[in-house]
């Protein structure tokens, strides 16, 4: 194989591996109306009490970070590892899975919001 058959190979691969992991926005979004809204409301930005957080336009990476916490301080994982405590938050963090939490991160990460300025 010459470098360029290689290098499309392996950009193929990459391509074909992002695809089969990638983000379902319609599950997301009924996901995020059925388990969230009554929190956080219904355009993510307006939430029933000032103190829980604003997650439309939050950063992808940072939701699906912080869902995975609250699904290990549910499990009752150890202090060393990175946990997030908070009996609401844990119990719908638990029953998610990966590819949940990846459908309704990917959703409310596209959602319009005052969080910052896009390019």
């Amino acid at each position: 194989m010459t470098r360029t058959q290689l290098a499309l190979a392996g950009a193929a691969l990459f391509l074909t591996a992002h695809a089969a992991g990638a983000a379902d926005l319609a599950a997301g979004r009924a996901l995020f109306e059925k388990t969230c809204v009554s929190c956080h409301g219904a355009d993510a930005k307006t939430s029933v009490d000032p103190s829980y957080p604003i997650l439309a336009g939050q950063h992808e990476d940072y939701l699906v970070h912080a869902l995975k916490a609250y699904r290990r301080g549910q499990s009752g994982a150890p202090a060393t590892a990175n946990v997030r405590k908070n009996a609401v938050m844990g119990a719908f963090a638990a029953q998610l899975s990966d590819q949940d939490i990846a459908n309704v991160a990917a959703w409310l990460a596209r959602q319009p919001s005052d969080l910052g300025t896009r390019r």
